[in-house]
């Protein structure tokens, strides 16, 4: 099935690597504008080549640590400076993280937070009025099988990411009526330098 996104500006957030950077290409194939985002500059650089050569549309790279307010608010002002308006969030950025609860310190529970729940609310913040004043948007979040089977042994990542399944059902209700779709996938085990 052919599914052409010419035009649409689709950021997404750990793109480097990865799924991320799969989607990237995918979505840079089908004519999509792309923004990619990540904290490594170096490996950032080498996947905006790659998704420049995999489509037509503009390519716009951001190093940015997306789980810090400050950065967000500036990553987004850079796409739309480089792309236009966000059509297509994905808030893909995340690390997988597993230990016994009583081994969790604050510390470890507020960064999985930051970087797994509170990054994907701050940008969707961002991109969400303007979505629905356009009355076209996509957001989706790549969640894991733990938002809905969390394992013993699962913290910090299987709570974020449940928090995450949740936030996706709220913003699935109210984006509906204005035309934007808020989607979650639940990635399990998959082939990936990452892990």
């Amino acid at each position: 099935m052919d599914c052409r996104m010419d035009g649409r500006v689709a950021l997404i957030t750990g793109s480097s690597r990865g799924l991320g950077r799969a989607m990237a290409l995918q979505f840079a194939a089908s004519g999509a504008h792309v923004c990619i985002v990540a904290r490594r500059e170096d490996v950032l650089e080498q996947t905006r080549q790659e998704v420049e050569s995999a489509g037509d549309g503009k390519v716009c790279a951001c190093a940015a640590d997306v789980g810090k307010a400050d950065e967000m608010e500036r990553l987004i002002a850079t796409a739309e400076k480089a792309l236009g308006p966000v059509d297509i969030l994905v808030n893909n950025a995340g690390t997988s993280r597993r230990m016994p609860f009583e081994e969790i310190t604050d510390a470890l529970w507020v960064a999985d937070l930051e970087l797994k729940l509170f990054a994907a609310i701050r940008a969707t913040r961002l991109v969400f009025p303007g979505m629905k004043q356009r009355r076209w948007g996509r957001i989706i979040n790549v969640l894991n099988t733990g938002a809905k089977a969390p394992p013993a042994g699962g913290a910090p990542t299987a709570v974020s990411r449940a928090a995450g399944m949740a936030l996706t059902k709220v913003l699935a209700g109210e984006g509906a009526p204005h035309n934007v779709l808020v989607n979650a996938m639940l990635v399990g085990r998959i082939e990936s330098d990452q892990w």
